[in-house]
């Protein structure tokens, strides 16, 4: 198996250990009163992150893209970092952290780990592993789509947690 498709499978394998976190934090939200907002983009972004993965290894495969080690390389460490990032959100958060928005009324807001230097952390990960991630193997084409149609779903996602936080504020003072 080329080391590229390990990686990208290792990412699959990475993401749905995201989701068996994210379930189970539901899970803890819910019992708590945790209310879901935003659900009708939760559909397109599982879609999109899916298609990334997949797309990563249909154009290297299918467009014969070369591993280019200037480019590879740095990328490749881009990706481990975004990881490293996502997984010190996730650590930050607790059971507070999920794939979806969900918002535990009467909760204070996390301002510990990287949420005291910024306050949307795992997004910059994710734009960063999207475009990265691909270009570990010259998957431009991937980079490039998934980064344009991730744009209008991360403004979503902003609007709808921002809202969602503002709301719990207001309920909680």
């Amino acid at each position: 198996m080329p080391l590229y498709t390990l990686l990208v499978l290792l990412v699959a394998v990475e993401r749905l250990a995201e989701l068996a976190v994210a379930r189970r934090n539901a899970a803890w939200s819910r019992a708590r009163g945790g209310v879901e907002h935003g659900s009708g983009h939760y559909p397109v972004m599982v879609l999109l992150h899916t298609a990334l993965l997949a797309g990563c290894l249909a154009e290297v495969h299918l467009a014969h893209r070369p591993f280019l080690p200037a480019l590879g390389l740095p990328m490749l460490i881009l990706v481990l970092a975004a990881q490293a990032l996502r997984w010190w959100c996730i650590h930050s958060l607790g059971p507070r952290w999920n794939t979806r928005v969900i918002v535990v009324p009467h909760l204070p807001l996390v301002s510990t780990g990287p949420y005291r230097l910024f306050s949307h952390p795992n997004y910059l990960a994710v734009v960063a592993e999207g475009a990265a991630l691909p270009l570990v193997h010259g998957a431009w084409l991937t980079a490039t789509a998934f980064t344009l149609l991730n744009l209008p779903l991360l403004a979503t996602r902003l609007r709808c947690e921002n809202a969602a936080l503002a709301d719990c504020a207001t309920a909680s003072t």
